[in-house]
């Protein structure tokens, strides 16, 4: 694995940057499946770094092998430069979050953000003051004395965030975190997550299979697929670059096109679909190896990329009659789907709402986007 290097502050020399958490091509196998296959991961100091993919694609098995509750069947998990393999959950520096909070009902809030620390045997005045602090953070200090089934479900997220921060891990593990609550608290969730994360300074690993939560909290997202890894960017490279097809199309929405291409020029590539499309696409990415003549790729546009006219536009290039099928309305955006004329292709487009009338369905219409608005992917 590359090591990254960062100058001492006041001094030329270099010296490696010390990863929170590293994953050296693990593998967990159960029952002769294979549920985590290499994946390799290391994760900043300070860093809010989400594991993001579809139900059974190995994220929560990998969250478990960080926390210690699985063992690695080959590989190495670290953290803060000491190998885990052999360290119990118990022993780790890390503390988890569980999506059903996991709270002591027989107990007080209080009483549940003590119980670890109590467990460790520190002073009562320790104690106390090591809770109010926690409760503090997440503003529940007025609720110390009530009992979970007196709370909210966002307020008992609050809790069992304040329980696992009390202990001071180095690394915080949050397993699908607000998968339990509704759109409204989740949201609200989202915003004491945010601000805990840059309050506190700690290092926070994410579970979730929700993309907007992964993309407005994450510093930097791993897409995972099949047990591995597809993906490792910030949130804009992995919804702006995403490197293959199912990341395209698994982080919000996109248009996949299907064809293959012939290259022009070093920044051009022109693919043709099976249905008869021609599609340019521009890329100015000279790290990525443009497809050669007659691969197969995936061209992906986004929604909100292509634009619709009611008159012919004045550009050629990537621009298609079609007919309006269908017309959501979405308050600050309009969803429409279009069914291009010459192949029968579906297409989605997303527009902000700035128009008085919206068209009728059925209506004749352009559908057009730039060359540098889409992607060829390789799967």
């Amino acid at each position: 694995m590359a090591q990254i290097f960062l100058p001492k502050q006041g001094s030329t020399e270099i010296e490696p940057l010390q990863f929170d958490v590293e994953l050296r091509k693990v593998f967990k196998v159960f029952n002769g499946e294979t549920a985590v296959r290499g994946v390799d991961i290391a994760i900043r100091p300070g860093e809010f770094f989400s594991i993001l993919g579809p139900s059974g694609c190995g994220k929560t098995t990998t969250l478990r092998l960080i926390a210690g509750f699985e063992t690695p069947s080959a590989g190495e998990v670290l953290i803060q430069h000491k190998s885990m393999n052999h360290v119990p959950a118990y022993r780790r520096p890390v503390n988890t979050v569980f999506q059903s909070y996991a709270l002591f009902n027989h107990l007080s809030v209080a009483e549940n953000i003590a119980f670890g620390l109590r467990i460790k045997k520190l002073s009562k005045s320790e104690v106390e003051a090591r809770v109010k602090e926690a409760l503090k953070s997440v503003q529940m200090l007025e609720y110390a004395r009530r009992f979970p089934n007196q709370l909210s479900g966002g307020q008992q997220q609050r809790v069992a965030l304040a329980r696992a921060l009390v202990n001071r891990p180095a690394v915080v593990l949050l397993d699908e975190p607000l998968g339990a609550l509704d759109l409204k608290l989740r949201k609200e969730m989202q915003v004491v997550l945010s601000k805990l994360h840059k309050d506190l300074g700690l290092t926070f690993v994410m579970v979730t299979h929700d993309q907007e939560e992964a993309l407005s909290l994450s510093d930097r997202i791993a897409v995972m697929r099949g047990g591995k890894i597809e993906q490792v960017g910030t949130p804009a490279e992995i919804y702006e670059c995403p490197r293959t097809p199912f990341v395209a199309d698994f982080i919000g929405d996109t248009n996949l096109f299907e064809g293959r291409v012939t290259v022009d020029d070093s920044s051009l590539v022109k693919v043709f679909t099976g249905k008869g499309l021609e599609i340019i696409v521009k890329t100015n990415d000279q790290e990525r190896s443009l497809p050669k003549n007659s691969h197969k790729v995936v061209v992906s546009v986004r929604p909100e990329k292509i634009k619709l006219s009611l008159e012919p536009p004045t550009t050629t290039q990537n621009c298609f009659e079609a007919r309006l099928k269908h017309i959501m309305y979405l308050g600050t955006h309009i969803h429409y789907l279009v069914e291009l004329t010459a192949t029968g292709d579906s297409v989605q487009v997303m527009q902000p709402n700035t128009i008085a009338k919206l068209p009728e369905v059925n209506t004749s219409i352009y559908a057009h986007w730039l060359a540098e608005d889409c992607l060829a992917l390789v799967d």
